[in-house]
């Protein structure tokens, strides 16, 4: 089974009942606390780790005055709109004290669908986590509008976790795992330890979510667990209201495991792999040479640019004598690539008019 201690890399989900309290719609100060002592016991292992966190729209309602019932759309844009600055200098305020220094990464679920963006995202986020920044990320509701009305963060924190090749993915519930019933309507309900395989009569089992502030039940936690265990990311299912609650997951508390089905790079990888091309590569000995080492690919090497594709494509990679290395995703057009193909990756800005990146495929979007 899965542990904290043991993984690389951590993203945390934190649902909108954990952070407001109900009755106030303020925000709950002494457990956000105990959040921030256990982000600081991973990082102080090495971790990276990441929270998607839910709570604009619930803090905002409350600043606000708005009602608890299911609001307007409008209304809903405008409580994430105030709620969503609160929230950010919540996590700022308790994480700083710890020497740890946050971000606010506001998404959609189309970011992570569009390659480009999905490219875009990805560099930030690797980029974040290489300075030791704890990104906060959260739906982007005040413009995204099919999100609110039908988007949860369960799946959010699932498509994050797989852009950044996390290998631990807890969601941080109102419930203590995943059981056969709806626990606070059947008492007979059990609880699983650890799932291996979603089946259909898994699936049948979920029920509806029992908070009055989260919109996501346990058929979104199944969601989410398919798209992390797919991508090589283990997911648990844990009561998160408990002070301390990553602390008290690694410590034993009741929880479900879902089994990862692979490792996170070999599953980005296959899926690298398995694309259609929109273009050709051609590099020389040295690149191919670099390449057989784990390097990425810079524009020196590029003797050859073929097709008509733009940022986040899928492109065959050749050897100088034709032989497909393999495959990657393109950090640049076609026309950006044949402008700099040959040159030193310090020469792009003088070439294109703006800094571009290093790598026209980077080692970690390339499948060879």
């Amino acid at each position: 089974m899965a542990t904290l201690s043991a993984a690389r890399r951590i993203v945390v989900k934190i649902g909108s009942a954990l952070l407001v309290d109900r009755a106030t719609g303020k925000l709950r100060a002494d457990w956000l606390l105990t959040l921030a002592q256990d982000v600081a016991w991973l990082k102080g292992m090495g971790k990276d780790v990441i929270l998607v966190s839910s709570g604009s729209i619930a803090l905002g309602r409350g600043v606000l005055g708005l009602p608890r019932t299911e609001l307007p759309l409008e209304q809903s844009q405008a409580a994430a709109a105030v709620g969503q600055i609160r929230l950010a200098r919540a996590y700022e305020e308790v994480l700083a004290p710890h020497g740890i220094t946050t971000a606010q990464v506001l998404v959609t679920l189309e970011d992570s669908e569009n390659r480009r963006r999905y490219l875009n995202s990805r560099a930030t986020m690797e980029t974040l986590l290489s300075l030791g920044v704890v990104p906060i990320v959260n739906e982007n509701d005040t413009i995204a509008t099919d999100e609110i009305r039908y988007g949860d963060n369960d799946r959010l924190a699932a498509q994050v976790s797989v852009t950044v090749g996390a290998d631990v993915l807890v969601l941080l519930s109102d419930v203590d795992g995943f059981y056969s019933a709806n626990p606070s309507l059947d008492p007979t309900a059990t609880r699983y330890e650890r799932i291996t395989t979603i089946t259909p009569e898994i699936e049948a089992m979920a029920g509806d979510g029992v908070s009055g502030l989260s919109k996501g039940g346990m058929i979104t936690k199944l969601m989410a667990a398919k798209m992390a265990t797919a991508a090589g990311c283990a997911m648990a299912i844990t009561e998160g209201s408990v002070l301390s609650p990553l602390q008290a997951l690694e410590n034993g508390a009741n929880s479900t495991w879902f089994t990862a089905q692979d490792d996170p790079q070999l599953a980005r990888t296959r899926w690298i792999a398995a694309m259609k091309t929109r273009g050709v590569i051609t590099v020389d000995a040295g690149a191919a040479e670099a390449l057989s080492k784990g390097k990425s690919l810079l524009p020196a090497g590029v003797r050859h640019v073929e097709g008509d594709f733009g940022r986040g494509d899928p492109l065959a990679i050749l050897g100088p004598e034709g032989r497909k290395l393999g495959q990657g995703l393109s950090r640049y057009t076609a026309e950006e690539a044949r402008a700099i193909q040959g040159h030193r990756s310090d020469e792009i800005e003088a070439i294109l008019g703006y800094s571009g990146r290093a790598a026209l495929i980077h080692r970690d979007d390339m499948a060879l």
